[in-house]
């Protein structure tokens, strides 16, 4: 419940506060008073957008502050627990609008965005003015109507992270589905050399040992001449190294005989034989190994002539074409694996899809039934608001697209558009005259139709709206008399399921109120200003009685005003 509204320097306003109470809360006026200046100001810190214009002359800026009571209201606080605002039983509102155009808003003195206040703002009123009524002239307000009456919040909010989520899958689809048909000239150039590379399939060092085994090859008889040559000199041939050195071992051995001394010497000179004897034994066995294998020698040149061809277009060493062909190898597993993610993401984008046609049905099986119920109410409404014989209406038809349009959901066989609320499409049709058909309602209602009809519609689903505001501006426009009354009787009704602020030029509606607040223009200090003054019994008789019949006021006005006061309280 809004408790208090303070407005500092906004438009010709310089500084008020308003106390409102529970129930129907009533605001008459003058034209060009102010009464609607009450309205924008609240639609500050409702999150509408705001206007240096708005800030009275000579101010610096404007400040629009309300207190809400919100003790039993837990939606909000829940808000604020997110935005971790401290809260207790009320929430003080506040909107500040400089001249250089700087808004700033706070909750219970804690910064918060313009966004996080609509939000707030929306849990909280409900604002109906002229503009409200003649959004029942789109029909694309009318779904948004019908499952306000639903209760629809949870689904709806199932319904759309799911639209989220399907849509994001599909954006990924596209980038990977542009990613694998860039990407497939490069890896059909991948797989070719993977198979030139893999034709050779180089192991680590191997041309090293090419290079080596080659110079062997093209040195074979060179090196089978030279290590027979010297096997034989140091060995096997007469006079060899060998028997040279065997006949002094011996004079050594005979010297030792005679003198310990010669021992060392003798050891060590037997070492220097025996290694002779490995060095010879090394030349015989590597000689006796040297083939002279023409067919190896030209394997080997080709081969390594494949590698270094390898070498000088991968890298320049075999390293470096190792590490190539294990890069390419993964970029060639990438585009397998891609193929493998676009057609998993085929498949979650269909399961989505269906889930998403199976929610939509769902909410469209709800909001047929439910439609029964808010035309039955709504005509009943009508009837006590003065429309005798009113046909309401509610279609509701499935948003149906062709078999290839892309971005829709399927369902049952058939493939729907859809929107944030599912795949219904819904409007209003309305007769308020006996013997026609029900037409459109944007195409027939006038504007004292609209602005019931809106009642009526507000009336069924007070049932089910917890917001804890309503406010209407301009509700009683095309309408007079009898009627007037009965849409007095309908806000009087609805107050007692939520608080009303209702701005009305009409005595049969402003006798209904709870409260009542008349707003005057005043000269102050050489300037008009708006006021705002809450009537007691006999101010409000005097208000009433003006509504009738102007400033002039007789006795007999006035005791109409008692009366017709009276009368409704």
């Amino acid at each position: 419940m809004l408790q208090t509204l303070f407005i500092k320097d906004y438009a010709i306003i310089d500084e008020l506060t308003i106390e409102f109470g529970a129930g129907l809360n009533v605001i008459t006026g003058e034209t060009g008073a102010g009464k609607s200046i009450l309205v924008d100001s609240l639609g500050l810190i409702l999150g509408e957008r705001s206007s240096t214009e708005a800030i009275r002359r000579g101010a610096k800026k404007t400040i629009v502050e309300a207190v809400f009571e919100i003790d039993s209201f837990k939606k909000i606080k829940n808000i604020l627990d997110e935005e971790e605002i401290e809260t207790n039983a009320e929430l003080i509102i506040r909107r500040e609008v400089n001249l250089k155009g700087n808004s700033r808003a706070f909750a219970n003195d804690s910064p918060i965005t313009i966004n996080k206040l609509k939000e707030i703002g929306a849990a909280l009123v409900d604002l109906h003015g002229q503009h409200e009524h003649q959004s029942l002239l789109y029909k694309e307000n009318h779904i948004q109507l019908l499952d306000e009456f639903c209760g629809f919040e949870k689904e709806l909010e199932e319904f759309a992270e799911k639209i989220k989520t399907l849509e994001s899958k599909r954006s990924e689809l596209k980038k990977l589905l542009r990613s694998e048909k860039e990407s497939a000239d490069k890896i059909e150039l991948y797989k070719f050399q993977a198979e030139e590379i893999d034709a050779v399939s180089p192991t680590k060092g191997e041309d090293e040992k090419l290079e080596n085994r080659l110079k062997k090859l093209e040195n074979a008889e060179y090196l089978a001449t030279i290590t027979a040559e010297l096997y034989e000199r140091l060995y096997e041939g007469e006079g060899s190294t060998f028997d040279s050195l065997q006949s002094v071992q011996t004079i050594l051995e005979k010297l030792l005989s005679v003198d310990g001394e010669f021992k060392n010497a003798a050891e060590e000179f037997e070492n220097i034989l025996t290694q002779l004897g490995d060095v010879s034994d090394f030349l015989r066995r590597y000689c006796d190994s040297i083939e002279i294998d023409s067919e190896e020698l030209e394997s080997a040149r080709e081969r390594l002539s494949s590698i270094n061809l390898l070498k000088k277009k991968y890298g320049g060493s075999v390293d470096a074409l190792i590490s190539y062909r294990e890069k390419i190898e993964k970029e060639i597993e990438s585009e397998e694996n891609l193929e493998e993610n676009i057609n998993a993401l085929k498949e979650e984008i269909k399961r989505l899809g269906k889930e998403l046609g199976a929610l939509a049905a769902n909410l469209s099986k709800k909001r047929k039934a439910a439609a029964k119920e808010v035309e039955r109410e709504v005509v009943e409404n009508l009837k006590e608001l003065g429309v005798g014989h009113a046909k309401f209406e509610i279609r509701i038809e499935p948003l149906e697209a062709a078999p290839d349009e892309g971005g829709t959901i399927p369902h049952g066989g058939k493939a729907y558009k859809y929107t944030p609320r599912g795949f219904d499409a819904v409007e209003f049709f309305i007769s308020t005259n006996v013997g026609e058909t029900v037409k459109p309602l944007a195409k027939t209602a006038s504007g004292g139709e609209i602005s019931r009809v809106m009642l009526a519609l507000k009336s069924v689903m007070a049932k089910r709206d917890k917001l804890p505001l309503l406010i209407f501006d301009e509700i009683d426009v095309g309408i007079s008399g009898q009627i007037a009354r009965k849409v007095g009787r309908a806000l009087k009704n609805l107050s007692a399921m939520h608080q009303i602020i209702a701005i009305t030029h009409l005595p049969q509606i402003a006798s209904f109120g709870n409260h009542h607040y008349s707003v005057l223009k005043i000269e102050k200090e050489g300037r008009t200003v708006t006021a705002v003054k809450k009537l007691d019994d006999d101010g409000r008789i005097g208000e009433v009685a003006k509504l009738m019949s102007g400033d002039k006021l007789t006795e007999t006005t006035l005791n109409n005003a008692r009366e017709l006061l009276n009368l409704n309280n």
